[in-house]
């Protein structure tokens, strides 16, 4: 987050994915990337003498960020990756709770110029996501409309023990469901509207750590996901059709940060 831009954005809930933010190894490559595969535009501003923030834009609106990690986070053997942030009341209640329920501080508060104070938590699982304590800016301008973020998944080898601690954190509701013989999928509640997903990886998929998945709405997504391979990206999950849902992919970036798309059978309001 920064002060570069500041501009009229919704007031999230708590309990709400509020922003989304890319960590890369390349940030001129992967600025390149993702502005010719989702039409963004962007706006640079320097964060610290060897830093730089860019924020994505949609329309003129405030989707999104990256910035290029340093040394210390590469040193550390932090790959390219997207990090979901959740709109809290107060971060350092919130840090607190997560630290009792059994999750790791790996940033603790701090505040980000005058726009919001956030920290960064990995859950007792070992997925990563940030808290954002709004003031300035409360998050993203634009959702839920193609090439802006529309949905969260966390993919975790324990979703009991996952469950309980965002439950425990967020006051998040849940509502299990087969997605066929070997798939649980369980949506988190917040409130009386849907706040992410959570599944435990199949054996066919490989040794996925785990991890927040963003997806990105779109208009096609098979249009999307040949794309993303003709800019330099991969596709790890060809585009799939989810009966009710959508039809999805999953891809990785140039870097290697993966994320989903999907073009969603009934958008939400």
């Amino acid at each position: 987050m920064t002060e570069a831009r500041m501009q009229e954005s919704p007031t999230y809930a708590p309990g709400t994915f509020c922003w989304v933010e890319l960590g890369t190894t390349d940030g001129e490559a992967a600025k390149k990337f993702y502005t010719g595969l989702f039409d963004w535009t962007f706006t640079d501003a320097p964060i610290g003498p060897d830093m730089v923030y860019t924020m994505l834009l949609r329309d003129g609106k405030d989707v999104g960020a990256l910035y290029k990690m340093d040394s210390k986070m590469t040193s550390q053997g932090i790959p390219a990756h997207w990090l979901s942030y959740v709109s809290v009341k107060n971060v350092d209640e919130s840090t607190k709770k997560a630290r009792e329920l059994g999750g790791t501080v790996l940033k603790e508060p701090l505040d980000v110029f005058d726009v919001g104070r956030m920290s960064v938590i990995q859950d007792p699982t070992g997925a990563v996501f940030a808290l954002w304590q709004a003031n300035k800016h409360s998050g993203a301008a634009v959702t839920n409309v193609p090439n802006s973020f529309c949905w969260n998944e966390l993919a975790t080898p324990d979703t009991k023990k996952a469950g309980n601690f965002y439950t425990g954190l967020f006051g998040w509701g849940k509502n299990e469901q087969q997605m066929g013989p070997d798939m649980t999928y369980t949506s988190f509640i917040n409130g009386e509207r849907p706040a992410g997903g959570m599944y435990t990886p199949t054996p066919e998929m490989g040794n996925i750590p785990p991890h927040w998945l963003v997806y990105f709405a779109v208009d096609d997504t098979d249009a999307k996901a040949k794309k993303a391979t003709a800019l330099g990206g991969k596709t790890h999950v060809p585009p799939t059709d989810i009966p009710g849902v959508g039809r999805f992919a999953v891809i990785t970036d140039p870097q290697g940060a993966a994320f989903g798309i999907i073009k969603l059978s009934n958008p939400p309001a």
